[in-house]
């Protein structure tokens, strides 16, 4: 019987068990790819809450995610909400950002430890008021509280757009304001915090003031901008909003009118914190990078959203600044807001919200 040639490779290994290796190294590759492509998109991915509501949220995070390849997973809370889960969520974190609110409510995560500290680059042009002394948030815009009143609401009780705070004691009123509940939203306790500064942190007047103004209101509304619409349509008269939500209630074309009471009105940074114990920190960074920039507040104004940048270096949009030119804005101090949040919101529920 004839001997067999058997065909050898360049690199000296017979041609059949070359053949065996390729083909076994193509089943352990095609194995492996799933995990591979995996690790790839997990990296490419990080979870948030966002107290900014999704209209406001969602293009700013797509905007990102076209900059830098990162997708950002969010869920929309309201502030009360945000603040509650992440310290039910502590020591076992399900976010590694919290996007957007006012800074009450990141200055009370801040003194419960629920952030981990962090300072983006653009933290040095930025304003005191607007970051954390020890880098557990920074502020990515401005939102100060207006009044917002229907014109025809007005016009039929021959009424001016309030200008005072006493003015929203007008009998005429009465049962026909919308406000947000100060259980769930960071309006409302940025609204009570301005009550309580104008009355120069006497919380004796101002929660007086406070409960003569409960018979005039028709609902506390879970969110701040829940008495928006009910406004605009006229099935209640009026209420108190962050700008931002008032603008885009004119934008949507409401009838309604903005004005400012003479003896001040507060305003809240807009933050973004990175979470304790996040699993996805590098990306995290990259957002809390790209959200404090001018790359992302340059976007706001395009993007018809109204907040104020907090970047020195965006300009704001013209006819938000005229609107604001005849506002007072009066500072509320974000430690002494953290530190008094709960006991605040306490006392408001017992005296005011559940006032016979």
């Amino acid at each position: 019987m004839g001997s067999r040639a058997i065909s050898v490779c360049t690199d000296g290994i017979p041609r059949n068990d070359r053949l065996k290796i390729d083909r076994r190294s193509l089943v352990l590759g095609a194995l492996a790819a799933p995990f591979v492509v995996g690790q790839a998109r997990a990296a490419e991915n990080l979870k948030a809450y966002s107290i900014w509501p999704e209209n406001y949220a969602r293009p700013m995070l797509e905007a990102f995610e076209k900059a830098s390849g990162i997708r950002v997973n969010f869920i929309r809370f309201s502030s009360g909400e945000a603040l509650a889960r992440l310290l039910a969520e502590k020591g076992n974190p399900q976010v590694d950002v919290l996007f957007g609110g006012p800074v009450e409510t990141f200055t009370a995560g801040e003194e419960q430890g629920i952030f981990e500290a962090y300072t983006p680059p653009s933290a040095a042009e930025l304003p005191k008021r607007f970051k954390s002394a020890k880098g557990m948030w920074t502020a990515i815009a401005d939102d100060p509280l207006v009044f917002m009143t229907n014109t025809k609401f007005l016009q039929e009780h021959n009424l001016q757009a309030p200008a005072s705070w006493d003015d929203l004691l007008n009998p005429a009123y009465k049962s026909m304001l919308q406000m947000a509940d100060a259980r769930t939203s960071g309006t409302a306790v940025t609204r009570i915090f301005s009550i309580l500064q104008v009355n120069n942190r006497n919380e004796d007047a101002g929660f007086a003031y406070m409960k003569k103004l409960r018979q005039n209101i028709q609902a506390y509304t879970k969110s701040g901008g829940g008495g928006t619409v009910p406004v605009g349509l006229g099935q209640a008269a009026g209420g108190i909003f962050f700008i931002v939500d008032a603008l885009f209630t004119k934008q949507k074309g409401y009838d309604v009118q903005i004005s400012f009471p003479k003896e001040g009105i507060g305003s809240a940074a807009e933050c973004i914190g990175l979470v304790k114990g996040n699993k996805n920190g590098a990306a995290a960074r990259k957002l809390i990078d790209w959200a404090t920039s001018a790359d992302m507040q340059s976007l706001l104004a395009p993007a018809k959203i109204n907040f104020l940048p907090a970047h020195p270096k965006v300009a704001p949009d013209p006819d938000l600044a005229a609107v604001l030119k005849q506002a007072r804005i009066i500072e509320i101090d974000d430690k002494w807001a953290g530190d008094n949040r709960k006991r605040i919101i306490d006392r408001w529920v017992a005296e005011v919200l559940n006032a016979s």
